[in-house]
C-alpha cells in the first residue's frame, strides 16, 4: 500500500474549512491529520470533507480550542485517544489502517511566552505533556506506527531562523529540545522530514505578527512527521507546502506531507 499523509495545524476547522477543501482538491493526500480544530466533533464540518472522499473520520474536539482530527480516504479504526499529563485537553487521537499501521495525531501545548515553569504554568504543562509522551513510548514501545502533528518544538538549529536568538524563546529552548529528544528516543522514532531533507533551513510556521512573513522568513519547524524505525525506510517524498501560508485568511502553519510504501 502506498499512501500520502499530510499534517496541518488548521487554527480553526470551521473558519478555514475552505482551505481544507483546497488542500484536499489540490494535493489529494490519502490521510489528513488536523490540529487546533477549535470545535466539538459535532460542530466540525465533516460532511463537506466526506463529499471530497474523506469518509473515514476519527476526532476529538473542544469548544474554542485544541481539537484533533484524522480524515482519511482509507478505512481506519480508532485505537486510542490519550489524555497525556492529565490536562483534560483534546490533544491526541490514534487510528489504525487495515494494513496494521497506526497513526498518532498530536497537538502538543504551545507553552505560553515565558520559558519558566515556576512563572508560567503553561510551560510546565508543555514539559509534562512531552514527558508523558516519552513515558508512554517507553511503556508501549510502538511498532508499525507514524506520529504526526504540531509538536510546538523546533529541535534542530536549522529548524529556526536564528538558533542564537531563539535559545530563550519558547519552542526552541534547550529544555524543550531535550524533552522532545527523549520522547523520540523512547519510541525509536525517526524524523521522516529530516530523513528526506537532511540539510538546510526548514520551517512550517510563520508568526501572524510578521505581515511580511514570506520575505522576512523568520520561521520555525514546529510540525513533524515521525515513524518507528521498523517502517521509517518506507517514508519518502517529504515536503512542506509553504504556499499555503500565503492563502487567503491562512493558518500560521503550513501543511507537512510525506508518502509511505507499506
Amino acid at each position: 500500500m502506498t499512501f500520502t499523509l499530510a499534517t496541518w495545524n488548521i487554527n480553526s476547522i470551521r473558519l478555514r474549512e475552505g482551505l481544507v477543501h483546497r488542500l484536499m482538491r489540490e494535493e489529494q493526500p490519502d490521510i489528513l491529520c488536523l490540529q487546533e480544530c477549535k470545535a466539538p466533533v459535532d460542530r466540525m464540518p465533516l460532511e463537506g470533507f466526506r463529499a471530497l472522499g474523506y469518509r473515514h473520520v476519527i476526532a476529538r474536539g473542544q469548544k474554542g480550542y485544541n481539537g484533533v482530527a484524522i480524515l482519511s480516504k482509507l478505512p481506519l479504526r480508532e485505537v486510542g485517544a490519550y489524555d497525556f499529563a492529565s490536562l483534560g485537553h483534546a490533544r491526541h487521537v490514534a487510528g489504525q489502517l487495515e494494513n496494521g499501521i497506526t497513526i498518532h495525531n498530536f497537538y502538543v501545548p504551545a507553552g505560553g511566552d515565558i520559558p519558566d515553569r515556576e512563572a508560567n504554568e503553561k510551560f510546565g504543562q508543555k514539559l509534562d505533556y512531552v514527558a508523558a509522551m516519552r513515558d508512554w513510548a517507553h511503556a508501549e514501545r510502538p511498532r508499525k506506527s507514524i506520529l504526526v502533528g504540531d509538536l510546538n518544538i523546533a529541535p534542530r538549529e536549522d529548524d529556526v531562523w536564528s538558533h542564537r536568538q531563539l535559545l530563550k524563546i519558547v519552542s526552541h529552548t534547550p529544555i524543550e529540545v531535550e524533552h522532545l529528544g527523549q520522547a523520540m528516543e523512547a519510541g525509536g522514532w525517526v524524523d521522516i522530514t529530516r530523513k528526506d531533507i537532511p540539510q538546510g533551513l526548514l520551517y512550517s510556521w510563520w508568526s501572524y505578527r510578521s505581515p511580511d512573513w514570506d520575505r522576512a522568513d523568520k520561521g520555525r519547524r514546529l510540525d513533524h512527521v515521525w515513524a518507528t524505525a521498523d517502517i521509517a525506510a518506507a517514508g519518502h517524498g517529504s515536503r512542506i507546502l509553504r504556499a499555503a501560508r500565503g492563502w487567503e485568511q491562512p493558518s500560521d502553519h503550513a501543511p507537512v506531507l510525506a508518502s509511505f510504501d507499506l
